[in-house]
């Protein structure tokens, strides 16, 4: 009885038009306070306990990490990486803006931060080259919706909060079903694009893909910061989610310089000669290889010894050192020295402009912005784990656990039914708070029914993603009206066609395994449940 009240007031609230947050906790005090036999200081430490989850100290990082990447300049890099690697094919543009969507994800781990970052400048330049509003619209809002897929995630730290699997695992799981997803939304629009004659960007090269690559590869090398870090044991996905945010506040305001102080300066200054631009360049590549060389070895050979390790980077930096002066018609070996005054130009200007960078304007807005996204976050998130444990106290999950078993539920059936209900629910609620309301109750059926948890948690993802772009509730597609000027109805009947490739590929997802566990169980093992 007490839990029927429980859902009854949930959704009324809900309906109501209270936030998410508050009908949660307000559900969840109202049972404990009038029905239920467990203690009201069960909720303040409820609420302290869940404000002190270590796992939950990633989200404000990565939220941090993923306000400073979405500049401008990052992703005109990777859409520019886009185009040049799938650009000419038929359709190429569309095709890019999806790659650019891919890898954009693996910086944010935010679904709707992707579709401003990558749509505002994706959906203007199809529509110079003759796409419609309606086709790039609907393209950006699914793509966009990987953000939560490819790690690293925010919603995938939330359902390894909710359910103690391993954070390092759910990142792992995510990355072929990602790529997947990403490879059916680009073949869809190649499909498109053959039957309604779309253009084709030129193929500019090799050399404009490798061009291209070295200007995105400060942004993308936050990728193998955080996977390889996890996997190779440098740090725990927290601590790889402060390093993240480092890294990143870093890279704007002091390399790409696309915001703060430093603004519009250019590393090399105008009228350089050739042998300093030529030894500059060769001092970097050479830096960026030892440094390349040093934090992979570190990572995937562990059993390597420093001393060995160091004498390898250190080959291969002084290899550089020459063979790209020579390469650039510059013979001397000693050309690197040219560049010296480039490298004192440029660290006096930051070591002078450092203090100021973390104070400016834009800095500040960034933080701003990041910490209100936090708290809203973190306010749903402490609220639905009270109801989770609202749920736990009152024994619902084993109780619904044993109703599915006795009714000759197997997990093939059971699965069709999460489906369902998370496709349904993630209609009208935000995916973070629905994963936290929904993993409690499903979690125990699944491990009793012998259902990965990876798996489990995947599955889960893919339908939040769905729900992103699904009315009324759909993030994704008030993101994509706010910045196409189209109306919430134009963008849902947009991105229709592209949802049904979604929904295609979540029954891949639920009833191929392997795709999700695959590469998690080969680089970490299975996922151990103790307390099944």
């Amino acid at each position: 009885m007490e839990s029927i009240i429980l859902f009854i007031m949930v959704i009324t609230l809900l309906f109501m038009g209270v936030p998410i947050a508050v009908a949660l906790g307000l559900s969840s005090v109202l049972t404990i306070a009038l029905f239920s036999s467990d203690s009201m200081s069960s909720v303040a430490l409820q609420l302290f306990s869940a404000s002190q989850n270590y796992t939950l100290l990633a989200i404000p990082f990565f939220v941090l990490a993923s306000t400073f990447m979405s500049t401008g300049g990052v992703a005109r890099r990777i859409i520019r990486l886009a185009v040049a690697s799938v650009g000419h094919f038929r359709g190429g543009l569309a095709m890019a803006s999806v790659l650019a969507c891919m890898m954009f994800a693996a910086l944010s781990g935010s679904s709707p931060a992707t579709v401003v970052a990558i749509g505002t400048i994706a959906i203007a330049a199809m529509r110079q080259v003759g796409y419609s509003k309606e086709f790039s619209a609907g393209i950006i809002a699914n793509a966009g919706t990987l953000g939560i897929l490819i790690p690293p995630s925010i919603v995938m730290v939330v359902y390894a909060t909710a359910t103690n699997v391993s954070v390092g695992r759910m990142f792992l799981a995510g990355i072929l079903p990602g790529l997947v997803a990403g490879l059916m939304l680009m073949i869809a629009i190649y499909v498109v694009a053959r039957r309604r004659n779309l253009p084709s960007e030129p193929w500019r090269g090799f050399g404009e893909v490798v061009s291209a690559g070295k200007d995105a590869g400060w942004g993308l090398f936050l990728i193998f910061i955080i996977i390889g870090g996890i996997y190779g044991g440098a740090f725990t996905p927290t601590e790889a989610a402060s390093v993240a945010a480092v890294y990143s506040v870093f890279v704007a305001l002091f390399v790409y310089r696309d915001m703060g102080p430093l603004k519009g300066l250019a590393w090399i200054p105008e009228g350089s000669a050739a042998k300093t631009v030529v030894g500059f360049k060769a001092s970097v590549y050479a830096l960026a290889i030892f440094a390349v060389w040093m934090i992979s070895s570190f990572f995937f050979l562990g059993g390597m010894d420093t001393t060995t390790r160091m004498q390898i980077g250190i080959a291969l930096a002084v290899f550089v050192l020459g063979a790209y002066p020579y390469a650039r018609q510059q013979p001397n070996p000693l050309t690197f020295l040219s560049g010296l005054p480039v490298w004192g130009y440029n660290l006096g200007l930051i070591a002078r402009r450092f203090v100021p960078a973390l104070f400016h304007g834009d800095t500040n807005k960034a933080m701003v912005d990041s910490a209100k996204t936090t708290v809203m976050l973190m306010f749903i998130i402490v609220n639905a784990l009270l109801f989770a444990h609202t749920l736990t106290a009152e024994r619902i999950p084993q109780t619904i656990t044993e109703w599915m078993l006795g009714a000759g539920f197997n997990w093939f059936t059971f699965l069709i039914a999460v489906n369902i209900l998370l496709l349904i629910g993630g209609q009208f609620m935000e995916p973070s708070g629905l994963l936290l309301i929904v993993a409690p109750v499903v979690f125990p059926i699944a491990m009793e029914l012998g259902i990965d948890p990876i798996h489990l948690g995947i599955i889960m993802v893919v339908n939040m993603e769905i729900g992103m772009v699904t009315p009324p509730i759909g993030l994704n597609l008030f993101v994509t009206s706010g910045i196409t000027g189209m109306s919430l109805a134009q963008v849902v009947k947009a991105a229709l066609p592209f949802v049904v490739v979604l929904l295609i590929f979540l029954i891949i997802v639920t009833y191929v395994p392997a795709l999700s566990t695959m590469v998690p169980y080969a680089l970490m093992g299975p996922e151990i449940i103790l307390n099944r």
